[in-house]
Formats: C-alpha cells, structure tokens, sequence
C-alpha cells in the first residue's frame, strides 16, 4: 500500500487543483479551485478552448458573469470526474463585503443547477474574514454550503465554526512560509518538521478543539509544502493536496499513522473559547502571522482574478 492509499484510510483526498485532466490518476473523493489555479490551467492549450468557448457564447454579458460562468464550467468538468464535491470561489475583491459575496454565491450556485449540478456537490469558497464568515453564515442558512478559506488563525476558525459553515481550509504550507521567513538563518528544517511544523500545529489545535466542542465544521488542511506536512494531519476530516504532491504519496511506500484522532481530542482538557466581531477582529489584529498572509492571500488572489479577467476581454 502506497502513502496515498494509507492516508485514504483516516482522510477524505481532495484535489487542489483547476486542471481537470489529472484528477483521474489519484481518484480523489472532492477537488478545489481558485482563481490563480483557474488562471494557470487557461494557460495551457488545452484548457484555452474552454475560455474561448465560454467568451463567445456570452458574448455581451457582465466581466463578473463570464468569470463566474468560466469558474462553474470547470467546476462542472471536475465534477465530471470525481464523486463527490468541488469548491469554487467567490471573487475575492469581495471579501469585505457580505452583501455582495452572498449575491455572486447564489448566482454561482444557479449557474451550478442550471447544468443539472446537485446543491449538496458544490462549495462557495470565500475568504475568512469577519463579512466573509457572516456571509457563509447566511449562505448555509439557505442551504448553501461553503468553504471558508485563507484561514491562518484560531480565531477564524472559531468564529467559522460559530457561525456553523460546512468546512475550513486552514493553510498550513503559508503558515510555514511565515515562521521561516521570520526565523531566517536560525530556522532549522529538522527540528520544525512534521508535528512541530507550525503549520501543522496550527490545524491540530483547531481539529482538537472542533471535536472536544463538538462542532460539525470540517476541517481540511490546505496549501502543504512537503509531505511531512500532509502525513503530520492524517485524519484530519480532509486534507486539499496539489497534484505534484499526490504524485510523491503515491509514490511512496513509509507508512503512514493516525495523528489525528476525534476520540482523543474529546478526552482534552480545552477552554471554550467564542468571538463577538470586535473580540474577532482583535484576536486576529493580535496575530501577525495571519493578518499578514490573510491580506496577502486576499491581494494574491484578487490579482489573479484581474488577470483571468483581462484575458477573458482580449479573447472577446
């Protein structure tokens, strides 16, 4: 049994990818996307046409429309090919905006039941911050599930799990980023490997305290550098891995334990701990690591949409 299978066996496997063709090899259980994975895979000549296609068949619409109908046909492809969900997300140069990251949800998801595409197999990405994480709120009460996503902190994961979403992205390969940048020449790679990468430690503090408390948010580790990274969490409820990655696990045959466990963490002696938005924003202020990567991952992304955009109007 390769570390892929083994892992499978305490994880639910998600893709973290947008190009479509390589999901077969690793059959994993859901897939996610996001606009920089989106705009590397329309680079390819394989996906171009799928661009193309949908510019020339809405011709006329809104920018915002034909990105969103860009993002739910490959969404539809993904689904095409795995079993069960593919999380698609929302611009997020809306990330502060609650009103308006409700409204382009719904439509993704209408352009997502228009293809015939069940509710229950699709998830709304949207960044984890304080109107984010109201909006998800509002979302799951109309029976749309979501993906809250740039999570770095404790605090968005509490506040995540308060406001009853479906399931977090925690990011454990920008954690790690963050911690080594700052430790610079002192940084050693041994010591802070597996489960003393902060990254992985950050997950684990959020796993526990989700099942102590019993709450029902799923947790998927996200953005992995290594596959210490990804053995460190197994049986976390899922794990999102990049495909060059899935390739190491399943090239691989080191054996692979359960590191985390939900019967464990009801057995912690654990705090409860819940936010009101200004005790949110100012747990959040407090941690510097995940203020900074949550406007950075904000910036990234939010660029990448406007280069997906700027394609989409040249090929119009």
């Amino acid at each position: 049994m390769n570390q892929l299978e083994a892992l499978k066996q305490f994880t639910t496997v998600v893709a973290d990818t947008g190009d479509f063709r390589q999901l077969s090899a690793f059959q994993p259980q859901d897939a996610t996307t996001n606009p920089s994975l989106i705009l590397k895979a329309v680079q390819k000549s394989e996906y171009a046409p799928l661009m193309q296609e949908c510019v020339t068949r809405w011709k006329g619409r809104s920018i915002d429309e034909l990105m969103d109908r860009l993002i739910v046909r490959f969404g539809c492809e993904i689904l095409s090919i795995i079993p069960g969900r593919v999380s698609t997300e929302v611009d997020a140069r809306l990330s502060f905006d609650t009103e308006a990251t409700v409204a382009r949800a719904e439509r993704i998801v209408e352009l997502y039941q228009a293809e015939g595409v069940h509710i229950d197999r699709v998830l709304i990405k949207i960044a984890s911050t304080w109107e984010g994480i109201e909006a998800a709120r509002q979302l799951e009460q109309r029976g749309i599930h979501t993906n809250l996503t740039l999570l770095f902190s404790f605090a968005q994961a509490v506040a995540c799990g308060q406001a009853r979403v479906q399931l977090i992205s925690p990011f454990v390969g920008r954690i790690y980023d963050w911690y080594k940048k700052q430790a610079g020449a002192s940084w050693n790679e041994a010591e802070m490997a597996g489960a003393n990468d902060p990254g992985v430690q950050s997950v684990r503090a959020i796993y526990n305290h989700y099942k102590r408390f019993g709450i029902k948010t799923e947790v998927m580790g996200a953005s992995f550098r290594n596959v210490g990274q990804i053995v460190a969490l197994a049986g976390s409820d899922l794990l999102t891995i990049a495909p060059d990655l899935l390739a190491k696990l399943a090239e691989s045959s080191e054996p692979v334990q359960r590191a985390l466990d939900p019967q464990a963490a009801l057995q912690l002696d654990l705090p409860a701990v819940t936010y009101d938005e200004a005790g949110f924003r100012y747990a959040l202020n407090a941690d510097a690591m995940a203020t900074e990567k949550l406007a950075e991952g904000i910036r990234a992304f939010a660029a990448d949409a406007a280069k997906l955009e700027q394609m989409m109007v040249a090929a119009a």
